[in-house]
């Protein structure tokens, strides 16, 4: 396979029209009534309750299909927006359609808005002395839901953040404050002062959060492992590796393989045999490895829409690894789709029916936000880095064990400069060859789930994308200003908002 893998030797290191309630002070005692049904916003429990819409419901999985992941599928549903994002174009798809750019950043906005509910109460609320832990603990969930929307929003409508740029493009708006006013209009902060806010409101977050308040469904709220995880990504992705491993160390402790599920096991090996068993094992929230837990509105599970895997470069990417005789359990189970595509089963196409008797409802499928085995390639990516290279291989050998059966699967720097092919090539340094194994793993580890777009924006990868027949029909480059997805028309129109360069 050897000849099949292709180097990467550049490598560099590294609005919302939701208003809950509008506070007027006024002699008339018509106006100091609720006008509506509008939730008042006066205890603990309204304000827990509202948080449970501070995570978005917009799934960003239709980022693979802008991927090398993903190709040109003969035979299934394809919308005018998917054909548009599968060759870079602007989606001009409504902000209502689900699995679009568009539905990404209102749903956020949204999400983020009821955090700012919150945010703007909960200091006010008056609470005896045993409840102000349980207030802080609300307070940690609405700083880091805030966060984390923005950090999304940011890293796919803003410039990646790296040494070259050091933030200085165009982001998102952070909004901090609840909307009070009709059609207002917001300026695009930099992508390095969003990164800052993130950073205030996740340490925030952090100081304040207790897991001892959501024991009943910590796995669908930001408990202490999910912010954890958040910080280990955020910290990478900002180029801070101390940062970075300081967070995947504090979640992974002395038993890092705890937090990475087993596919080698007898449970997940006799789970293919069912298509629906299989996704629901692997994005239980028994399992320790899975850490957040989100609903998502989405069509991507389906088989019948959009685009798939190329079946052959499917076989091939999980063919490819340096073991003699060994197999990657990964690979299967996985579904057909149309006539020339695959899609690996992860998680479970669900639907939600408007009322009992009813045949049209809203297609979801529940998600991972975050998981244990991103937060341990973290940590092999900032111990690269770090010049930390024993530690590098020491973790994916963890994955290893849990991911291969068969041969021996030990792995080496010796084994790894032969797997690439280099080892009578110094060009190719130890650094290089641990980090384009890292991206193999991550690669497909990931798959179908997608993070392969964020790679794809922080190492500058270019991709083709093929046509019915084969040829390449677009093409992607490192340098490729359509990598920052273009804001919605609305907000350019209504908000005001600058555009991104095209």
């Amino acid at each position: 396979m050897k000849n099949s893998i292709q180097l990467y030797s550049w490598i560099p290191i590294r609005m919302v029209p939701i208003i809950l309630m509008v506070l007027l002070s006024s002699c008339d005692d018509f106006l100091d009534e609720v006008p509506d049904n509008r939730v008042s916003l006066d205890d603990l429990d309204k304000a827990a309750q509202l948080l449970t819409n501070a995570y978005s419901d917009a799934s960003y999985a239709f980022t693979d299909w802008m991927s090398d992941d993903f190709t040109y599928t003969i035979g299934t549903t394809l919308r005018p927006a998917h054909q548009q994002m599968y060759v870079w174009d602007d989606p001009t798809s409504d902000p209502t359609e689900q699995d679009t750019p568009g539905f990404f950043w209102y749903q956020t906005y949204t999400a983020i808005s009821h955090a700012n509910e919150v945010l703007s109460i909960i200091d006010g609320l008056e609470v005896d002395q045993e409840d102000r832990g349980r207030r802080d603990a609300i307070k940690a969930e609405a700083l880091l839901t805030r966060a984390y929307g923005h950090f999304m929003l940011v890293n796919l409508f803003g410039e990646e953040f790296n040494f070259r740029n050091n933030g200085a493009g165009p982001g998102v708006p952070y909004i901090i404050e609840p909307e009070t006013e009709f059609l207002v209009e917001y300026e695009r902060a930099s992508v390095r002062s969003v990164y800052e806010d993130i950073d205030d409101d996740l340490k925030d977050g952090l100081e304040l959060l207790d897991d001892s308040y959501y024991s009943n469904s910590g796995k669908y709220h930001f408990n202490r492992n999910a912010a954890l995880a958040f910080a280990s990504r955020f910290y990478l992705y900002k180029g801070d590796f101390i940062r970075s491993e300081q967070y995947s160390n504090e979640l992974l402790g002395s038993n890092p393989e705890s937090f990475v599920r087993d596919m080698t096991s007898n449970e997940f090996r006799t789970a293919k045999a069912s298509t629906s068993g299989y996704p629901q094992l692997y994005s239980s929230p028994d399992l320790r490895s899975n850490l957040m837990l989100m609903r998502k509105i989405s069509l991507f599970q389906r088989t019948d829409f959009a685009y798939g895997i190329d079946r052959n470069n499917y076989r091939s990417l999980f063919a490819t690894h340096p073991f003699a005789d060994a197999t990657d359990e990964r690979e299967n189970p996985a579904w057909v789709k149309g006539q020339n595509a695959i899609f690996p089963v992860r998680y479970e196409s669900l639907f939600e029916r408007s009322s009992i008797n009813s045949n049209v409802g809203t297609p979801y499928h529940i998600a991972l936000a975050f998981r244990g085995e991103e937060v341990l390639l973290n940590r092999v990516e900032t111990s690269i880095y770090n010049n930390q290279h024993d530690q590098a291989i020491s973790d994916l050998q963890v994955l290893t064990n849990r991911r291969f059966t068969g041969g021996d699967l030990t792995l080496s720097m010796e084994i790894l400069r032969s797997f690439f092919g280099a080892d009578d090539d110094p060009s190719f340094t130890d650094e290089l060859i641990l980090l384009n194994y890292l991206l193999l793993e991550r690669r497909k580890e990931f798959i179908g789930q997608g993070m392969r777009w964020f790679d794809i924006k922080r190492y500058g990868f270019s991709v083709n994308h093929l046509g019915a027949d084969g040829t390449v029909v677009a093409r992607l480059e490192s340098d490729d200003k359509r990598k920052v997805l273009q804001i919605p028309t609305s907000a350019i129109e209504v908000g005001g908002l600058e555009p991104n360069d095209r």
